[in-house]
């Protein structure tokens, strides 16, 4: 893999544990991992690999920082740029709006242009509704720290190990 940026928002610090966890299963590579809300547009154009990870807040909400952060997405040409996404959701207190930010995500950097990675299958989980759900699997990883939190780390090796490959 090349140069990879790893970037997240997070309020509880979940979101930050878990790219934590990726940095750590990506051990080899050349990673950095930024907080979104003290990033800028320079620090995502130095990276030849993107993995950008976000809680869904209430029904479907981007985290406080990605909201600020979403517009410098739209100011990045990501053509060239393999990108691969990362959620935490709540599938029983959401279950219609299930990683509705991962979707955001997905849609801001595919109409920049980047190559998206890391599909996710959608079984061992319980929603109605999810705007991260393309064509039957996750757009990217799905996590659930509130119902599922013994699953993480076992879901975040796998994936990361997809991506080695090239899967997904």
């Amino acid at each position: 893999m090349d140069r990879i940026g790893i970037f997240y928002g997070s309020t509880s610090g979940n979101t930050r544990r878990v790219a934590e966890l990726i940095r750590r299963e990506l051990e080899g590579e050349t990673v950095e991992v930024h907080d979104v809300g003290e990033a800028n547009e320079g620090d995502l154009e130095q990276y030849d690999m993107l993995i950008l990870g976000a809680p869904t807040w209430n029904e479907g909400d981007l985290q406080d920082d990605w909201e600020a952060f979403i517009t410098h997405l739209d100011g990045i040409d990501l053509s060239g740029k393999t990108v691969a996404l990362f959620g935490l959701g709540d599938q029983k207190a959401y279950p219609n709006a299930f990683l509705d930010a991962l979707g955001t995500l997905y849609e801001h950097v595919k109409r920049k242009g980047a190559t998206i990675v890391g599909r996710w299958p959608t079984h061992g989980y319980t929603f109605t509704r999810s705007s991260a759900v393309i064509d039957g699997e996750f757009i990217g990883l799905a996590l659930d720290e509130e119902n599922q939190p013994e699953q993480t780390e076992h879901r975040v090796a796998k994936w990361v190990k997809m991506l080695r490959l090239g899967l997904g």
